[in-house]
């Protein structure tokens, strides 16, 4: 795997929007377009206000069609929506191609159910879709997007996108299966932070049961790149 350790979090966001530019040119020069998976969290979103401000005229929006790898049951103007972070960060401020947002504001069901109909169409295939680029942090638990320790969407093969129930935090998440993201043409992890060092640890350099630490579950073929800052690599 490929882990990239910077000083700050400001060096790992600016990093992180480099790389952005250059698979997004990467992939509209090569396929006429930009399929990207977008997280939520501090780290990313520190990264779509450079976006924003920096690369207005460096990247063919046009181009670009944006997707979300998870999503709280809220409705898409709550302070706890992925959508509304990104949007007020990023895509209000760029002329994407067009956003395809999970509808938290359906029950968790019928909103992973649309949006597995919606990434259909997009792809016209019955083959787990292919991004081109997909964006991920941890938590200090070992989550990534929602997929938690020992909950059952862990177990799903089949589904592209599933309503996951996450028992410790009283609520069911939105988000997109394993096989999705294991299928990624690249998958990017950005992880900032001191509390993250433990499970960075753990899932970097242990042995620990991947459904004790999910992020582990995700390898795509090209391998996954870790884009951390100093105090989360501590323990490395």
């Amino acid at each position: 795997m490929s882990v990239r350790v910077y000083g700050s979090p400001e060096e790992l966001a600016e990093a992180a929007a480099r790389e952005f530019a250059a698979r997004a040119e990467e992939a509209i020069e090569e396929r006429g377009r930009f399929a990207v998976v977008l997280a939520g969290g501090s780290t990313p979103e520190a990264m779509y206000g450079i976006l924003a401000r920096d690369y207005m005229g460096r990247i063919d929006w046009s181009r670009v069609y944006v997707f979300f790898g998870d999503e709280r049951n809220v409705h898409p103007d709550h302070e706890d929506s992925n959508h509304k972070m990104a949007s007020e960060m990023l895509l209000d401020h760029v002329p994407v191609g067009n956003v395809h947002r999970m509808r938290g504001e359906l029950s968790p069901d019928e909103a992973a159910e649309a949006y597995e109909e919606e990434l259909r169409a997009f792809f016209r295939t019955e083959e787990v879709p292919r991004f081109d680029l997909i964006l991920l942090g941890i938590g200090a638990d070992g989550h990534t997007a929602s997929l938690f320790p020992e909950t059952s969407a862990l177990e799903v093969h089949d589904r592209w996108v599933v309503a996951n129930p996450v028992l410790g935090l009283g609520t069911t998440r939105i988000t997109l299966t394993v096989p999705v993201m294991n299928a990624a043409l690249a998958v990017y992890f950005l992880v900032a932070g001191e509390d993250k060092a433990e499970a960075l640890a753990e899932i970097l350099e242990g042995d620990a049961d991947p459904r004790a630490y999910p992020a582990r579950l995700i390898q795509p073929p090209g391998e996954p790149v870790w884009m951390l800052d100093q105090s989360a690599a501590s323990l490395l």
